[in-house]
């Protein structure tokens, strides 16, 4: 009877990312660690890969060889492990196999084929404008922040927009009050809603605008993001407030995708939600 093949989870496989980057910055060949380890090379790329689930031990012989000895770290990426055949919410709940450098918001922007968000309070971070985007860190920054740090952050965001270049498709369903909240000052805000309308002429790029009079929908419980990646990695949903970011992936992902497909059919077409943002950007002016 044939081996039933082993699910590429995310978490395989950014484990995998992790020790290639680690053998690739010792400035080791796959065939060097291979020799040195008395493993197959090709066993050693399917780990990378993510092909194949990776033992423990292995991870262990690994590290080793890598000099790799930083004990909290060690320990997250040896825990991760034995993880790797999971496929449902990262969060709080694993400790230390789970933290904010897991799975990074831009790690997985990278990857994704689509990107879809519903979005109750602010612009998405990838159609942001500069002047937007440091009104909205400043405001959630920690007070006594360096100035070169807050514009460390801004830079950041903005050299995530690169994947508006790239075959990513994105949707986006905005709130009404989203578009009318003047983040940065009213000028500020009119410059943002004019380059919204450019980005929303952009093939790949879907926005909607559900009114203010839609009572109630399917995005209550609040802001949400969806990643739809290539196969056969799982569909991930994220969602962030002040309790931290929490990861699901599919099947748990599905009451996510279902949501977003209701507040599109709730929302303003595409060509009634670009007047609608012309004329509020035009209010703001």
């Amino acid at each position: 009877m044939p081996h039933k093949p082993f699910i590429r989870t995310l978490r395989a496989q950014w484990l995998g990312q992790q020790l290639r980057a680690l053998r690739e910055e010792r400035g080791m060949t796959l065939k060097l660690v291979s020799e040195h380890l008395q493993r197959d090379m090709s066993a050693l790329g399917r780990y990378e890969r993510a092909d194949w689930p990776i033992r423990k031990g292995d991870v262990t012989a690994l590290l080793d060889l890598y000099g790799f000895h930083h004990a909290a770290e060690r320990a997250r990426l040896l825990s991760l492990a034995e993880e790797v055949w999971r496929t449902d919410r990262w969060d709080e709940d694993y400790g230390d196999v789970v933290d904010s450098s897991f799975i990074e918001y831009p790690w997985l922007e990278g990857r994704a084929e689509r990107i879809c968000s519903y979005n109750a309070l602010l612009l998405p971070g990838l159609l942001q404008t500069p002047a937007y985007a440091e009104a909205v860190i400043r405001n959630a920054a920690e007070p006594g922040v360096p100035e070169l740090t807050l514009e460390r952050w801004v830079k950041l965001r903005m050299e995530r927009q690169r994947v508006l270049d790239g075959p990513t498709r994105i949707g986006v369903v905005l709130e009404e009050g989203v578009l009318r909240r003047p983040v940065g000052g009213r000028s500020t805000m009119a410059d943002q809603l004019r380059h919204l309308t450019q980005l929303s002429q952009r093939r790949k790029i879907a926005v909607r605008v559900l009114p203010s009079n839609v009572a109630l929908h399917a995005g209550m419980d609040g802001t949400f993001t969806l990643f739809t990646l290539p196969a056969p990695y799982p569909e991930v949903a994220y969602l962030e407030n002040l309790g931290g970011r929490l990861y699901l992936e599919a099947p748990k992902s599905q009451r996510f995708i279902d949501a977003y497909d209701r507040l599109v059919n709730a929302a303003l077409g595409e060509a009634e939600s670009a007047e609608l943002i012309v004329m509020i950007s035009e209010d703001m002016s």
